[in-house]
C-alpha cells in the first residue's frame, strides 16, 4: 500500500518532552498503572490471540496509507484484538448451547465461523476508523475513503453496513475502546526518565522506542514465546503454563520498560544501567526483569551483542524474575 508519510514523520518532530507539570506526571503515571493492573487481571482467563503479524502489518500499512499517526495504529491492532477476542469467545459459548440443546450444532458452529471470517476485513477496517476518531491530531478518516478502500480489495458494502460495524465494535465492548496503548506507558516513563536526569535525551529513546515497538508488535510471538520459556527455565512449556502466561502479554508496563530499555542499549550501551536503574525505581519491576524483556527484544529484532550478554545478571536470576512477574498475575 503506497502513500504519502510525511504528516506522520512531522508528528514525530513535533513531539515535545518536559512540558508537562511534574504533578500532572504523577498523576497519569499512578492512573496508567492502575489501568495496566486492571488489564493484567482481567487477562488471566482470555484464551487466544489476534495480534498475527500479517492483521498487524495490514493495520499498519493501511495506518500509513490514510496518513494516520503510529498511536493510531496501535490503538486500532488494540480495539481488533479485543473486539476479535470477543467474537470468539461468543461464538465458544452459542456452540456449548447449540451441543447441548440440538444435534445441529455443527453446521451451526459452521455458520457462525464463517460470518466471522466474511467478515473480518470489514471489522478490521472499522476498528481503524475509530481509533482514528479517538485522535485530535489525525484526520477522521471518511465513510467514502473506507468504502473506496474495501471496493478496491474487492469487498462492496454501504455505509449503512460500515457504520452498522462500526457499532457492533463498540457495542461488543461497552463503547470502551479508548484505553492506554503500549506507546502510552513507553512516553509516560519517558517523560518522567527525562525529570529524573536521564542520560539518554527522551526524544532521542522515542524515535527509537517506535520502531522497536513496531517490531515487537510483528514478531509478538516468538518474543512471548522466549520470556516464556525463559520464565519456566524450560524449552518445551506446556498448555497450561502457555494460558497462565497471558496475563504477561497484557502487561503493557512491564512491555514499555523492556522497549525503553532495549532503546537505551542502541542508543548509548554505557548508559544502558543507568536507565533501567531509573526504570526499576519508577515501576518497581525487577532489573533482572527488564534485562530480560531487553535482551529478548534486542535478539529477535537487530540480533546484536545485547544487555544480557554484557551485563552481569545471571540468566537464572532474570528467568526467576520473569516467574515472579507471571505468577504474581495468575
Amino acid at each position: 500500500m503506497d502513500g504519502p508519510m510525511r504528516p506522520r514523520l512531522a508528528s514525530l518532530v513535533d513531539f515535545q518532552f518536559g512540558v508537562v507539570a511534574t504533578e500532572t506526571i504523577e498523576d497519569a503515571l499512578l492512573h496508567l498503572a492502575q489501568q495496566n493492573e486492571q488489564a493484567v487481571r482481567e487477562a488471566a482467563g482470555r484464551l487466544g490471540s489476534f495480534r498475527e503479524p500479517r492483521i498487524v502489518e495490514f493495520v499498519f500499512l493501511l495506518s500509513e496509507q490514510w496518513c494516520l499517526e503510529k498511536s493510531v495504529s496501535y490503538q486500532a491492532v488494540e480495539i481488533l484484538e479485543r473486539f476479535m477476542v470477543k467474537q470468539a469467545e461468543n461464538i465458544c459459548r452459542q456452540a456449548r448451547i447449540q451441543l447441548r440443546d440440538n444435534k445441529r450444532e455443527f453446521q451451526n458452529w459452521r455458520a457462525l465461523k464463517e460470518q466471522l471470517f466474511n467478515k473480518f476485513t470489514l471489522r478490521l477496517v472499522s476498528c481503524v476508523q475509530l481509533a482514528s476518531k479517538l485522535s485530535f491530531q489525525n484526520k477522521i478518516i471518511s465513510n467514502v475513503t473506507v468504502l473506496n478502500f474495501l471496493q478496491s480489495l474487492g469487498y462492496l458494502h454501504t455505509k449503512e453496513e460500515l457504520l452498522e460495524s462500526e457499532l457492533d465494535v463498540l457495542k461488543s465492548l461497552n463503547f470502551q475502546i479508548n484505553l492506554p496503548t503500549p506507546l502510552a506507558y513507553v512516553e509516560m516513563l519517558l517523560e518522567v526518565l527525562g525529570y529524573n536526569g536521564c542520560l539518554v535525551p527522551a526524544m532521542r529513546l522515542h524515535a527509537t522506542c517506535l520502531t522497536l515497538l513496531d517490531l515487537v508488535y510483528l514478531l509478538h510471538a516468538p518474543i512471548y514465546e522466549s520470556l516464556l520459556r525463559a520464565s519456566i527455565e524450560n524449552s518445551t512449556p506446556s498448555q497450561l503454563q502457555g494460558e497462565k502466561f497471558i496475563s504477561v502479554k497484557e502487561d503493557f508496563m512491564l512491555l514499555a520498560v523492556g522497549i525503553i530499555a532495549a532503546s537505551a542499549f542502541i542508543q548509548n550501551h554505557e548508559c544502558w544501567s543507568q536507565v533501567v536503574e531509573h526504570l526499576q525505581s519508577i515501576t518497581g519491576i525487577a532489573l533482572a526483569s527488564i534485562a530480560e524483556f531487553s535482551y529478548a527484544i534486542l535478539t529477535h529484532s537487530v540480533g546484536a551483542n545485547t544487555p544480557g550478554r554484557q551485563q552481569s545478571i545471571p540468566p537464572h536470576l532474570a528467568a526467576r524474575a520473569l516467574k515472579t512477574v507471571a505468577s504474581s498475575n495468575t
